[in-house]
């Protein structure tokens, strides 16, 4: 839950102003026990506007990856581990230096980890640290890592789900309605496809996280190279967005 309200205010949508939005980034954050939030943020507005773009868009697996992992056991490891792909890709796909954000984030999360092993040990953080890595792995919530935009159905690449876990999530299950409107906050996002059901109520989506995991698991059809890939900016242009250090919002 903390890790996609982070997601949220990586879009501004917590408080009309931006740095406040930064320092709750930061808050939401904390029970993480790993700075992330502003790394985070340059990373994802990337992948909203160079959406499946190779290299730039590290949300896009890699093709080791695809290799490695191409059969059910190999693919349940991957969910178990996809936490580590998540954090560590962008270090080896896309890397940027650290900016005046991250180093505040660092400052943040190392003051209050320091708090967390004063008054519970080590033990406590260890808590905070694993329980963030075993959400983000082989658990129900976790599945909207696949299912917004491994391809299940040829020519569409961004799915959304309509159950009940939208109600701990922030509604980023709602998201193709959020990457056509991403500065709009996920508690109107139901709002959206209400407004508007010939967009989306007649194409395919989902109203289980678990099932989407399971599918993706025993299909052999589908890993993690079921993805949109595009190569469309040069090797000049690529260059010129990682040496401003990324979009800056």
């Amino acid at each position: 839950m903390m890790t996609l309200a982070m997601h949220e205010l990586s879009h501004n949508l917590g408080h009309k102003r931006v740095i406040v939005n930064r320092f709750l980034g930061f808050f939401a954050n904390a029970p993480m026990g790993i700075p992330a939030s502003a790394s985070f943020k340059r990373y994802h507005m990337e992948h909203h506007r160079f959406q499946g773009e190779d290299v730039v868009d590290v949300d896009v697996p890699t093709d080791l990856e695809g290799v490695v992992f191409h059969n059910t056991p190999l693919k349940i490891l991957w969910c178990f581990l996809q936490p580590a792909f998540y954090s560590l890709r962008p270090m080896f796909v896309n890397p940027k230096d650290p900016r005046f954000w991250e180093f505040v984030n660092y400052g943040i999360q190392l003051s209050f980890n320091a708090v967390i092993v004063y008054f519970y040990g080590w033990g406590g953080l260890a808590y905070l640290v694993f329980g963030t890595l075993l959400g983000m792995g082989l658990h129900p919530v976790a599945g909207h890592f696949i299912a917004e935009h491994y391809v299940m159905n040829k020519d569409q690449e961004t799915y959304s789900y309509y159950g009940p876990l939208n109600w701990l999530c922030f509604n980023v299950g709602y998201h193709n309605e959020h990457h056509d409107f991403p500065f709009i906050a996920g508690t109107k996002l139901p709002e959206v496809r209400r407004l508007a059901p010939e967009f989306y109520d007649d194409i395919p989506h989902y109203h289980s996280w678990w099932k989407v995991i399971v599918d993706y698991i025993v299909d052999e059809d589908v890993g993690p190279l079921a993805r949109v890939k595009r190569v469309t900016m040069t090797k000049a242009e690529q260059d010129e967005l990682k040496a401003r250090g990324g979009l800056v919002m």
